[in-house]
Formats: C-alpha cells, sequence, structure tokens
C-alpha cells in the first residue's frame, strides 16, 4: 500500500459523532488540505491491519511522510500542518447516524478528551 501520495492525513473514528465533529473542524481549519480516513473506512481497514496496529482505534492520527503521529503526540504535529499544509485531496466527512454509541453525552466529551491526552504514540514509516 502506497500511502505516500495520499499524506498527510487524518485518520479518525468515522462512528463517532464527537470524533466527526473533531475532524470536521480539522477540515474547516485546514481548508480542506488534509485526507481524511475514517477508522472503518475500506482504506482506514487497511490502515490498522498494516501500520497502526490494533491500538489504533483508541485515538486519532495524523499520517505523514516518515511518521504517524497518534493520540498526544499527533497534537503538536497536528497544528503544525493546519498552519503550513497546502495542496492535498480532500475527501468530504460523513456523519454515520447509526452511531451506537453515546457520543452525545457530557461524559463521552470528557471520556474522549482524557483518551485523547492520555494515549499518544509514535510509529516510524
Amino acid at each position: 500500500m502506497n500511502i505516500k501520495e495520499k499524506v498527510p492525513m487524518i485518520v479518525y473514528d468515522n462512528q463517532c459523532y464527537l470524533c466527526v465533529k473533531f475532524a470536521k473542524m480539522i477540515e474547516f481549519l485546514t481548508r480542506g488540505n488534509l485526507v481524511m480516513i475514517g477508522h472503518y473506512s475500506e482504506f482506514g481497514i487497511k490502515l490498522r491491519k498494516t501500520i497502526l496496529g490494533e491500538s489504533a482505534l483508541e485515538m486519532f492520527w495524523l499520517i505523514d511522510e516518515k511518521t504517524a503521529y497518534g493520540g498526544r503526540a499527533a497534537l503538536l504535529p497536528l497544528l503544525r500542518a493546519i498552519i503550513t499544509t497546502k495542496g492535498g485531496n480532500s475527501n468530504k466527512i460523513k456523519v454515520n447516524e447509526k452511531c451506537e454509541h453515546e457520543c452525545k453525552t457530557v461524559k463521552a466529551v470528557f471520556i474522549r478528551s482524557a483518551s485523547l491526552f492520555s494515549n499518544s504514540k509514535k510509529i516510524d514509516l
């Protein structure tokens, strides 16, 4: 799988309402210049199997030419990408209306926010 032509990209939980809102915010801030991939999309599943591993679902990922940053480790590279990324192939994000998790509650916001700061991973490509 050649991901070099698709980077930089964000991999997010496309079955979680809050995560989709977070991804939409990133897409807006980057003016659509990052590729947005859902964890449960066909390409997202391939990424998990080949690069990210089983812990991939615990956090969002930013993947560039050299490194895959997950969770807390992705925050600074994401800020850099928001400021500097030019070009790219964005795809439209669709909210999964069949979200079976209680993603819209206050408790879910705190749990997802806590997981963002408690999970961190860096993978060299």
